[in-house]
């Protein structure tokens, strides 16, 4: 026998709206903040809100995974244990956290996944995550096929992965730039994103390396292209970054990557999406048509020279031409895209900046902005904005219906109607009636009745009418049997629907350190009780609660050395300034230290 394994699709929400909306077009999973103690501090949702978006989500199989994955402090346990409570009963099908506090409070039988945050980075890490009860993996968006391929082989629970989305450039969990420069933390939900200014590149002796650059800032993930191969490699479930995205964001990548797998799916039987109903849109979903600052499929087959967003740190869209000509109230493009009034085009000026302009009026090929310009002749030109695009995804833009098999027999004492849907869930109802016999072929008109499901959650993939004669049957009869075979098959479904169950902590399952620094991110006398029951010896406290001089505020798999032609393992050339190396952005001065054995860039607060 054939094995089969389920591949899920994971659609950011940052409100009830939101997740609706990716559940309808494809999601087989959303994950939502909590309402406190989220790592996007901005986007917490009330407990009725994510009642109502599991039971939107759940008649579909499709699950509902909360993100609780900041650090706590001490007086903040009780309160996240009540939540936590809360979120069980409203339907929650995991809970996301890289506190491992969490794990030691009176918890429901709620699964655990362990955020990115927790840096699991490698297999030592996720071996003894999985021996701690933990359900699901969030991989480190660093990690190479190969680094995938070999924690798989070691740890039996489901691995998690980013494919699309910004990017961090620090190994999520070990970031303490916005704490340190703005005491906004970044494991406490608050991240000011001081990775995203731009900086001045300076070497030891104060000479300038490149000014005015985003050194820090990199291209956004992409990668639908290698979805199979991360499938090869254990990856289970396909992560979509964005809970501070807005809806139409979520609508178009969402149906990006479910058209994707589905396609994916229909070539290769060893996969299969791991939830139900069949999404139909009326548009054509495009990536490069929402936020971002170009693509990059980040170090999945090692260091390639795509990762950076030097430039900007600003969405530059889609490539749409070249200017042909320009004067100073309209230009020309050389394209071969349809412009519309209202769209947003981004250029680089003759100073080398980023300058964006707005069309107020589009006459074929020809823009007429809403302020002067600075074009030039041959000034490549992209559209961040497409305003029919935008319109488009503003309106009901999908819809998403389970199939579902209707049986209609005749009885000696009236009729039944069954309603089975494709997850094989299946309700009957009963109806007691005289029957008379019809003076007309009863059939057309008995499916056409039946196949009105209108707004419901169902579409009518088959009809069966078996009777033992035609019998003439009343429109309202058949109507109101069809309504009350969906209405109990609904709730047939809520019944059956069930959550999986929370992993067990295996207490001899050993800790790979035996010391932790402050990147351990020990926040509470919980976290350091469930690290001193796995052996570890002595524990640093977060630094949130200790700010330490002297430590990296930043580990990066993101080297300047390399991005700039200078690494002693890729490239030829050699470093033409003096270190240490400094990023300077107003009164803020970074130093940056490498490691090249580690193949790794830190970053110190100077």
């Amino acid at each position: 026998m054939i094995s089969v394994y389920p591949i899920e699709l994971l659609s950011p929400a940052k409100d009830l709206t939101c997740g609706v909306e990716a559940i309808r077009h494809g999601a087989d999973a959303v994950y939502i903040g909590a309402p406190r103690f989220g790592a996007r501090a901005a986007a917490g949702n009330t407990v009725d809100d994510i009642r109502r978006l599991c039971d939107f989500a759940h008649p579909f199989n499709a699950r509902i995974y909360v993100a609780l994955n900041t650090i706590l402090k001490d007086n903040e346990l009780k309160d996240a244990e009540r939540m936590i409570h809360q979120l069980y009963r409203a339907g929650a099908d995991a809970l996301i956290i890289q506190d491992m506090g969490i794990t030691r409070l009176d918890l429901p039988p709620i699964p655990l996944h362990a955020s990115t945050q927790a840096d699991i980075a490698t297999p030592e890490k996720a071996r003894f995550l999985c021996e701690t009860g933990f359900a699901r993996l969030i991989l480190a968006r660093e990690l190479t096929l190969d680094e995938m391929v070999t924690i798989h082989r070691q740890t039996p629970v489901e691995l998690e992965a980013f494919v699309h989305g910004a990017l961090c450039v620090s190994y999520s969990g070990r970031c303490y730039l916005s704490a340190a420069l703005s005491g906004r933390s970044a494991n406490r939900g608050e991240c000011a994103q001081p990775c995203r200014l731009p900086y001045t590149l300076s070497d030891a002796n104060g000479q300038t390396v490149a000014a005015g650059k985003h050194p820090l800032s990199l291209k956004d993930l992409n990668r639908a292209d290698e979805l199979e191969n991360m499938m090869q490699a254990g990856i289970s479930a396909f992560k979509i970054e964005g809970r501070l995205k807005d809806t139409s964001y979520v609508k178009n990548i969402t149906a990006f990557y479910r058209k994707k797998l589905d396609a994916l799916f229909a070539r290769n039987r060893t996969f299969c999406r791991s939830s139900a109903g069949t999404a139909t849109y009326t548009f054509e979903p495009q990536p490069e048509k929402s936020f971002n600052r170009g693509f990059t499929s980040f170090y999945l087959h090692g260091r390639t020279p795509d990762v950076t967003s030097f430039e900007t740190p600003k969405s530059i869209g889609e490539p749409v031409g070249k200017v042909k000509n320009a004067d100073a109230g309209s230009f020309t493009l050389t394209t071969k895209k349809r412009l519309h009034n209202g769209d947003g085009f981004i250029f680089k000026n003759s100073l080398g900046v980023w300058e964006g302009v707005r069309a107020n009026r589009v006459e074929g090929s020809r823009i007429y902005p809403l302020k002067n310009h600075s074009l030039r002749p041959q000034t490549a030109v992209y559209r961040n904005f497409d305003k029919a695009f935008d319109d488009l995804l503003s309106k009901p833009s999908a819809e998403r219906k389970l199939d579902v098999k209707l049986e209609l027999r005749d009885t000696s004492f009236g009729l039944t109607l069954s309603a089975t849907d494709e997850t094989g869930a299946g309700a009957v109802v009963v109806r007691t009636c005289e029957k008379e016999t019809a003076r007309t072929n009863p059939y057309e008109n008995i499916r056409a009745q039946l196949s009105k499901l209108g707004n419901t959650l169902f579409r009518a993939d088959e009809i069966v009418v078996d009777m033992s004669r035609q019998w003439f049957i009343p429109s309202s009869l058949l109507a109101g049997m069809r309504r009350d075979a969906i209405d109990k098959l609904l709730q047939v479904k809520r019944i059956q629907y069930r959550r999986a169950a929370a992993g067990i902590d295996n207490p001899a399952a050993a800790y790979p350190e035996r010391n932790l620094d402050c990147t351990a991110n020990v926040a509470n006398v919980e976290a350091a009780a469930f690290y001193r029951a796995h052996g570890v010896e002595s524990i640093a406290p977060a630094y949130e609660l200790k700010p330490q001089r002297g430590i990296p505020l930043m580990h990066t798999r993101h080297c300047l050395h390399y991005s700039l032609g200078w690494c002693p393992s890729h490239h030829s050339s050699t470093l033409p300034y003096k270190e240490p190396l400094y990023l300077v952005h107003g009164h803020t001065r970074l130093r940056l230290q490498f490691d090249c054995k580690a193949c790794r860039m830190m970053v110190y607060d100077e």
